[in-house]
C-alpha cells in the first residue's frame, strides 16, 4: 500500500493537547461517545455519490457484507459494498432499491477495522449510503422470503467463509456477531421461494465454491436440482480460502474476485478507470458468464473463479476424461468452446506463452522451469479448469442423457443473464 509520511515543527503544547484527545478517543468500551476524527481517518462520505441513477431495474438486489466481529471487519468488505453500489449506478440503476446490510448496520459503532497512514490499525463506523441494517441470518432470511413476486434476484455475498472439515459441499459463510450460515441451511430458505423467481449469486468468501450446490434442493447433492432457476459464481473452489479480505486502505491495490467481476460486468473498475469490453459474444451487452471470464483474467491473485453448471461439469470428470482432456493438443479441445471460454484459454495461453498445437501435460513440462510463483501456477491451473469445462460439456451433449442436457442448459441460461437485460 502507498502511504506518506508529513514531518512538521509542532508546537509542545499542541502536541500534549493532541495525545489527551487520541487517548479518550481511543476509548472502544464508550460507543456513545464519538471519538474525534484523525487526519488519516479514510474520507467520510458526506453525501450519496449514485443519487443521480434513477433508472429501476426488473431486477432485485440484495447485498450482505461485513465480517463476524470487529476484528475480522476489514474496510474492503464496505469498499466492496460501496464499489456494488456504484456499478449499479454505472449500468443506470438507482442503488436504492438494492437491500444492503453491513456488519453491525446503523448503530454507530467503529467496528471497520483498517491501516491508517502510519500504519496502525484504527477502527471507524460504517458509512454506506442507503444501508438497511446489520449482516444477521434474521435480515438475511427475511429480505429474501417478504418478497413473493416472480422478479429475479441477484445477491451478492462479501465477507468471510468458513471450511466444513467433516463435508466441505456443506462450508459456511459468516454474519454478524459470529452467525454461521451453511450452504444447506440458506437452500432451505431459497427453496421457500416461488419457484418461478430466478436467483442468481456472486459470493467472494473463502471456501465459496461449496455454494455451488445451491442449485439443488435443500443443498444436498444428493437430491435433485432444484425447481427454482438457480446459478452463482464464486472467487475460488470449495477447499481453497479466496483473497481480498484487507484493512489497507488504497483501493488501486485490491486484486480480488470482487473487484474484477463488477469490472467486467460494468466496463469500469474500482477506481473509475474504463476496463476493456467483456461482451465476448458481441450481443451488445455483458452477461454474468462474461464478467466471469473477465475475472478468470484480471484476478491476479491465487483464487481459482468457479460458476454453478462450471463444477456440475467438473464433478462429472472421471480420471479417464482427465487423461483424456490434459494429453490432447489443446487446439483440438477448443472447437467447441463458447465466446468467452475461448477468451479464457486465449489469454492464459498468450500470458504463459503455451504452444496451443501441444498438449496441457506437455506444456506444462515446458513451464515447469518458469512457473516458479503461484500467480503463474494458478493460471495454468485455471486453464486446465476450463479446459475440463469446454470438453465435459461436450461430453455431456454428445452422450445425449436428455436430463443431463437439461440441467446444464438451464444452468448456463441461467449464467448468461445480465444486469442489462434483467434475466
Amino acid at each position: 500500500m502507498r502511504f506518506t509520511e508529513k514531518h512538521n515543527s509542532t508546537p509542545i503544547y499542541l502536541l500534549i493537547l493532541f495525545v489527551l484527545t487520541n487517548i479518550i478517543g481511543c476509548d472502544r468500551k464508550s460507543p456513545q461517545i464519538d471519538p474525534p476524527v484523525a487526519k488519516s481517518d479514510p474520507p467520510v462520505v458526506k453525501s450519496d455519490p449514485t443519487i443521480h441513477c434513477q433508472k429501476e431495474s426488473a431486477t432485485s438486489f440484495l447485498v450482505i457484507g461485513g465480517g463476524g466481529a470487529p476484528s475480522n471487519n476489514e474496510i474492503a468488505l464496505e469498499k466492496n459494498l460501496l464499489y456494488f453500489q456504484r456499478s449499479l449506478c454505472k449500468i443506470g440503476y438507482t442503488p436504492k432499491q438494492a437491500k444492503v446490510f453491513f456488519a453491525n448496520g446503523n448503530n454507530g459503532e467503529a467496528t471497520i477495522r483498517y491501516i491508517d497512514e502510519s500504519k496502525r490499525e484504527q477502527y471507524k463506523p460504517p458509512n454506506i449510503p442507503n444501508l438497511n441494517g446489520s449482516s444477521t441470518y434474521r435480515n438475511l432470511k427475511s429480505s429474501l422470503l417478504e418478497d413473493q413476486s416472480v422478479k429475479p434476484l441477484f445477491f451478492y455475498f462479501t465477507g468471510h467463509g468458513l471450511l466444513n472439515k467433516k463435508n466441505n459441499n456443506d462450508n459456511t459463510i459468516i454474519l454478524w456477531n459470529e452467525q454461521y450460515v451453511s450452504v444447506k441451511q440458506l437452500a432451505k430458505v431459497l427453496d421457500q421461494m416461488p419457484y418461478q423467481k430466478p436467483f442468481v449469486t456472486m459470493m467472494s468468501q473463502c471456501y465459496s465454491g461449496s455454494f455451488t450446490n445451491l442449485i439443488y434442493k435443500n443443498g444436498d447433492r444428493l437430491q435433485p436440482i432444484a425447481k427454482q432457476r438457480r446459478c452463482g459464481f464464486f472467487a475460488t473452489i470449495k477447499t481453497l480460502p479466496s483473497v481480498g479480505c484487507t484493512p489497507e486502505v488504497d483501493e488501486a491495490d485490491y486484486q480480488d474476485y470482487s473487484s474484477s467481476f463488477y469490472a467486467g460486468l460494468t466496463g469500469v473498475n474500482r477506481v473509475n478507470q474504463p476496463v476493456p469490453s467483456a461482451d465476448y459474444n458481441l450481443n451488445g451487452k455483458v452477461a454474468y458468464n462474461e464478467a466471469h471470464a473477465y475475472a478468470k483474467i484480471d484476478d491476479k491473485s491465487t483464487d481459482l473463479p468457479i460458476s454453478t453448471s462450471e463444477a456440475w461439469l467438473q464433478e462429472r470428470e472421471s480420471q479417464k476424461d482427465r487423461d483424456v482432456i490434459v494429453n490432447q493438443p489443446i487446439a483440438s479441445l477448443l472447437v467447441s468452446a463458447r465466446p468467452e471460454q475461448h477468451f479464457v484459454v486465449s489469454s492464459i495461453i498468450k500470458m504463459l506463452n503455451i504452444n496451443i498445437a501441444l498438449s496441457f501435460n506437455q506444456n506444462k513440462k515446458v513451464l515447469a522451469l518458469i512457473l516458479n510463483d503461484e500467480i503463474k501456477q494458478t493460471y495454468l491451473e485455471r486453464l486446465r479448469m476450463e479446459l475440463t469445462n469446454i470438453v465435459m460439456e461436450k461430453q455431456i451433449r454428445k452422450l445425449g442423457d436428455h436430463n443431463n442436457i437439461n440441467i446444464i442448459d438451464r444452468l448456463i441460461e441461467c449464467e448468461s443473464g445480465s444486469w442489462e437485460n434483467n434475466s
